[in-house]
């Protein structure tokens, strides 16, 4: 019960925190409807006037760690060098509030599957904007390197591959090494690492690359070309078939100067470690934090794992991977499901 009453008290300090910024700003009358919500504890609602002008409240709570000066830094570079990230109208950097342009709700996803005829255009304009970040001058971010993809993949022993032994993890991570140095010590770019069509929105009064506009970029870093490709391309929310996938990779390539066996090479190991880390991810937003939906993705992730693990370079990972990785069977996945937690922690 003191629990309980601690969150409720959270809950109406937290109300108070967000009124008095919107009756600062001059959006307290504004009608308000939540838009979006996902993994983090980040929410972001429309406030519209009666005029019909609207803005995005952002609404990031420092005591659960989130913290909107990175997003503010990120959004004002990819502005700078000609992108389409949300203007910022308002800030309280302190108590991580913030309204920001609201892009509408042209999500590339919600588009996708209202006219699959669109799927390959679109997915070519959230490539032109990847060519476009490739040429741009990285801000100073944190470099994706060798060590960071091996550490980055902790979440998968800790929850979705729990049993395995030490000396299994340990056979995993030796194979794996030379491969994460390969992709870690590339020439490296803006890395927004978040981006997937349901991140990205179509502005159609703008042209060229500034159509798409951009969400969810606060993590940011510098990585290899190829790790946002990845994470659009193996979208754990939306089956991207395997020829789709290639036109793309095909179209990126047609368009740059990459040695096309060291991209692809470099794709399949980027692949691996971000969907291996994604299904331990999965498995802990379930357990801990209550979120049994997304058990229902993960035999899509593990789809791309073993598409990746399909290229020459990663096949031998094969057997050390397979050792310790449980198969997602409807078994496995329900027995998943039945621990989830009615009253979780907070991710």
């Amino acid at each position: 019960m003191a629990g309980q009453a601690e969150g409720l008290v959270m809950t109406r300090d937290r109300q108070a925190d967000i009124t008095a910024f919107l009756d600062q700003c001059g959006w307290a009358d504004a009608r308000r409807l939540r838009v979006a919500g996902d993994a983090s504890n980040r929410t972001y609602d429309r406030l519209t006037r009666a005029d019909g002008t609207s803005t995005i409240l952002m609404d990031a709570p420092p005591d659960t760690g989130e913290d909107v000066r990175p997003f503010i830094a990120i959004a004002d570079h990819l502005r700078s060098g000609g992108l389409s990230a949300p203007k910022i109208y308002h800030r309280d950097e302190a108590a991580g509030l913030l309204l920001i342009e609201d892009f509408g709700d042209a999500l590339f996803a919600d588009l996708m599957a209202q006219d699959p005829d669109q799927e390959i255009p679109l997915y070519q304009a959230a490539a032109d904007v990847l060519l476009h970040l490739r040429d741009m001058p990285p801000p100073e971010l944190t470099p994706c390197d060798a060590d960071w993809l091996i550490d980055m993949l902790q979440p998968l022993f800790d929850w979705y591959a729990k049993g395995a032994e030490p000396d299994q993890i340990k056979a995993f991570k030796d194979g794996f090494r030379p491969l994460a140095i390969q992709a870690g010590t590339a020439p490296k770019i803006t890395m927004l690492r978040d981006y997937h069509v349901q991140n990205l929105l179509l502005l159609p009064d703008r042209r060229g690359v500034r159509q798409v506009g951009i969400l969810d970029f606060q993590d940011a870093m510098l990585a290899h070309p190829a790790y946002d490709l990845v994470s659009i391309l193996q979208d754990a929310r939306r089956d991207v078939s395997a020829d789709v996938e290639q036109q793309i990779i095909a179209y990126y390539l047609s368009h740059s100067l990459i040695a096309a066996d060291d991209f692809i090479a470099c794709y399949a190991i980027l692949g691996l470690q971000r969907n291996l880390r994604i299904l331990g991810i999965f498995v802990r937003l379930c357990l801990h934090s209550g979120k049994a939906g997304y058990v229902d993705f993960i035999p899509r992730v593990w789809g791309y794992v073993m598409r990746n693990l399909a290229h020459p370079a990663l096949s031998p990972l094969a057997p050390s991977l397979g050792a310790i990785l449980p198969e997602p069977t409807p078994e496995f996945l329900e027995h998943l499901k039945r621990q989830c937690p009615r009253n979780a922690t907070p991710s």
